[in-house]
C-alpha cells in the first residue's frame, strides 16, 4: 500500500509540475526551468518507489511482477535522468508510463499476488 500511495503522489507531483510553472515560472521572469528543489522531489518518489518495490518484490508469488516492477523502475528512472538532464531521449511526458505502470502493479500485487501462509509460498 506504500509503494501505491507514493506512487499515485508521485503522479500527482508530475502531473502538477506543468501547471504550477506555466503560471508561476513565466509571471516572473520567463518560462525557464523548474527549481531544483522541485526537481529534487522526483529523486525522492524515485528513492521511496525503490524502497516499497523492494519490498513488495520479496513478498509477490508472480514471477512476471517482479520483472515488471524492477523495469518499470528503470525506465522510470532513465526518464527522470533524461529530464534532468535534458538529453531528448523520450517525449515530454514519458515518465508518466512508467509511473502509471508503477502504481498499477503495486494495486495489482496486493490485490492478486500475495502469500497468506499457503503452502507453495515458500519461495
Amino acid at each position: 500500500m506504500l509503494g501505491a500511495t507514493a506512487g499515485s503522489l508521485c503522479l500527482v507531483h508530475c502531473a502538477a509540475t506543468p501547471f504550477l510553472f506555466i503560471t508561476k515560472a513565466c509571471s516572473v521572469g520567463g518560462c525557464a526551468h523548474a527549481p531544483m528543489w522541485w526537481q529534487a522531489i522526483d529523486y525522492l518518489f524515485l528513492g521511496v518507489s525503490f524502497f516499497a518495490i523492494l519490498y513488495a518484490t520479496r513478498s509477490t508469488t508472480k514471477k512476471w511482477v517482479r520483472t515488471a516492477f524492477w523495469g518499470s523502475w528503470a525506465l522510470l528512472l532513465v526518464a527522470i535522468l533524461d529530464e534532468t538532464f535534458e538529453a531528448g531521449l523520450f517525449f515530454e511526458s514519458f515518465f508518466y508510463l512508467p509511473a502509471f505502470a508503477i502504481v498499477s502493479l503495486h494495486w495489482y500485487n496486493h490485490r492478486y499476488c500475495q502469500c497468506h501462509g499457503e503452502p507453495q509460498c515458500t519461495a
